[in-house]
């Protein structure tokens, strides 16, 4: 560590690219649930199927978009800064109105419901994994390596994210990296 606390120009490189991995993979995942719903059960779902799934991958496809371009944007102050006041706002907002849409989908999901036990149970699970993705971001880290998972996830941390907003809060005082 150097002086003030800073971390040395090795360690914020390698953040970085870490970020910009994480950034890169929030974004495919969203793309790939969007192309496997559209083409693979797309043609097999009736009309009705489909528009109940999309009131579940909705809200997740949108949460998925915000913390890929969230881990993106984080690469320009790693390390050296805080979140941008304008972005910190963006994500404090879409931290109130992502539940709202998740609520507002799992009703849509009950009353629409879908043909047969396979869309709703597969249609429930890519809701209860929107949930999961909110909370990982704007509640509690949910996301370890599957070896150190069962131990890391009773730690209850504090996601990224939200110490980003934490951080932005405060103007950047008192901030102490963490990786």
């Amino acid at each position: 560590m150097t002086s003030g606390g800073a971390l040395g120009p090795e360690r914020r490189k390698a953040l970085r690219r870490r970020y910009l991995s994480l950034g890169l993979g929030e974004l495919v995942a969203a793309g790939v649930f969007v192309v496997l719903a559209w083409s693979v059960l797309g043609p097999r779902w009736s009309s009705d199927a489909r528009v109940t799934l999309w009131w579940a991958l909705g809200p997740l496809v949108l949460v998925l978009v915000q913390a890929g371009t969230y881990w993106l944007l984080a690469r320009s102050w790693v390390r050296t800064g805080t979140m941008p006041t304008g972005w910190a706002r963006a994500y404090r907002a879409f931290r109130v109105l992502d539940p709202l849409l998740l609520a507002l989908g799992l009703l849509m999901i009950l009353v629409r419901g879908a043909d047969g036990p396979g869309p709703v149970v597969l249609t429930l699970g890519v809701w209860v994994f929107a949930v999961l993705e909110y909370v990982n971001y704007f509640v509690v880290r949910l996301a370890y390596p599957p070896t150190t998972w069962h131990r890391e996830v009773t730690r209850w941390r504090v996601p990224r994210l939200v110490q980003d907003l934490r951080a932005a809060d405060q103007g950047g005082h008192g901030r102490r990296p963490v990786g």
